[in-house]
């Protein structure tokens, strides 16, 4: 729908009189209404644009129970948005990001687009978070055709089927619960396995990527338990699935959930292996679980991890996030979180770059679709096309040491911490003189 400039107005009694006025006034919308002809059509089918700024709009959680993820997603973005405004922006134009707090609710999401697109008219969409919220707008974004690019969410519905107008960078969670089940079942050889999620998009999605990936070693969950958006009511989910005897759990969740979980099943003196997607949150997860949870949680990560001896040789760009984020925001601590918006920023703004001077939104598109092998960092690469609009592939794992998600570099090590965090809970059963004894680290990686 094109857009008619101010100076262009049409009553209902014109419009129903003749033809030939609305042909008039569509001509006047096309050459401009400027009597020095300063205003082309361009300019005007492109929102969000002018000589100084680009505007761009992201809804996002920045209040409730995932409002750590929307903000650290938020400020890591913002801290290299800002570093590129203060070198003069892109093309001479300064970067201005509108962000409303949706509470990680689908309905808030919702209005708040309408509004960015409608009332704000920006460039485009920017750092999105969470499935529910985030597949909501998918209609919006198709029939206004505006780009939105770095979500924090690997749902599949973002990916299949195909749209020009999404552009996630991230790996997929069906790729994170494929590796995660391999590693469960290859290099652990464990068959049990069981599924925790949250019952809403996000959920059905990780719970569906990980029945897939069972489903190729002739195996499916052991049991599927679930919890509402927005509660910690999980006994009945931990109940239905420690019957099941299941060695592993993979949860699809948010921080607060999940840690109850984790705890609640100790408690309760189940130990299985327990595996998070990214979104999970690691700092939060590890926050709530403190240096000794009694159990062994492992997370998949998107971005390298900080945490390890192997980590810093994957780092690569991210040591400037932590200098941008020191600089910027100096009361927040590097995280992955803040470290994906970062990357989000890091793509945007390469996209925008490739663009050129005459920006427009499908040419915003192709510059996307045109990137190659973008180095973020050893190993780690960023690839578009045209029937490619997945950046990344690449997925890292990590284990709950000391506090800290570390890398794992050695599989076999995290069944050692198995037997070790059992053999602790077994000597705690037998007496009160072993009840404060602290839970063996075992090797770290």
């Amino acid at each position: 729908m094109v857009r008619l400039p101010r100076c262009v107005r049409i009553s209902s009694t014109l419009a129903a009189s003749t033809g030939l006025a609305l042909f008039l006034c569509l001509l006047l919308a096309l050459s401009g209404c400027d009597s020095k002809g300063e205003k082309v059509a361009s300019e005007r089918q492109t929102p969000g644009v002018t000589d100084k700024v680009i505007a761009l709009g992201s809804s996002l959680a920045l209040s409730g129970h995932a409002s750590y993820l929307g903000t650290q997603t938020l400020r890591g973005a913002l801290s290299y948005i800002k570093h590129i405004n203060d070198q003069g922006g892109v093309w001479g134009r300064r970067i201005e990001l509108t962000a409303y707090d949706d509470s990680y609710d689908p309905p808030r999401c919702l209005a708040n687009t309408q509004k960015l697109i409608v009332q704000d008219q920006v460039f485009a969409l920017f750092c999105y978070v969470g499935t529910p919220t985030t597949v909501k707008i998918l209609p919006l974004i198709e029939d206004a055709r505006i780009p939105l690019l770095g979500m924090f969410t690997g749902a599949n519905a973002l990916r299949e089927p195909f749209n020009r107008y999404v552009i996630n960078i991230r790996a997929s969670y069906y790729q994170e619960t494929a590796a995660a089940v391999r590693h469960l079942v290859k290099d652990l050889g464990l068959t049990r396995i069981a599924v925790f999620y949250q019952y809403d998009a996000y959920g059905f999605d990780g719970l569906t990527g990980t029945e897939l990936a069972l489903k190729e070693f002739g195996l499916e969950p052991v049991a599927r338990g679930f919890y509402v958006r927005g509660t910690l009511d999980v006994a009945d989910g931990l109940a239905k699935i420690q019957k099941s005897g299941a060695e592993a759990v993979v949860m699809i969740g948010t921080y607060d959930p999940c840690a109850k979980f984790i705890q609640l099943a100790a408690e309760r003196g189940f130990q299985p292996i327990f595996h998070t997607v990214s979104f999970v949150g690691a700092e939060e997860l590890a926050r709530r679980l403190g240096d000794n949870p009694g159990q062994v949680v492992v997370m998949s990560q998107v971005v390298p991890p900080f945490e390890g001896p192997e980590a810093r040789q994957l780092l690569g760009s991210a040591e400037e996030y932590v200098h941008l984020l020191a600089k910027y925001f100096p009361d927040d601590k590097p995280n992955s979180v803040g470290l994906e918006g970062y990357i989000n920023a890091r793509i945007l703004v390469e996209g925008l770059k490739l663009a050129g001077r005459e920006l427009t939104r499908e040419g915003f598109i192709n510059a996307i679709e045109s990137i190659r092998d973008y180095t973020l960092g050893p190993g780690t690469v960023v690839s578009f096309g045209p029937d490619n609009h997945q950046g990344m592939e690449r997925v890292y794992f990590t284990r709950l040491a000391g506090g800290h998600f570390v890398l794992i570099s050695d599989w076999p090590e995290v069944l050692h911490a198995l037997d070790e965090v059992r053999a602790h809970a077994n000597a705690t059963a037998k007496g009160p003189a072993n009840a404060h004894a602290p839970i063996p680290t075992g090797a770290r990686p």
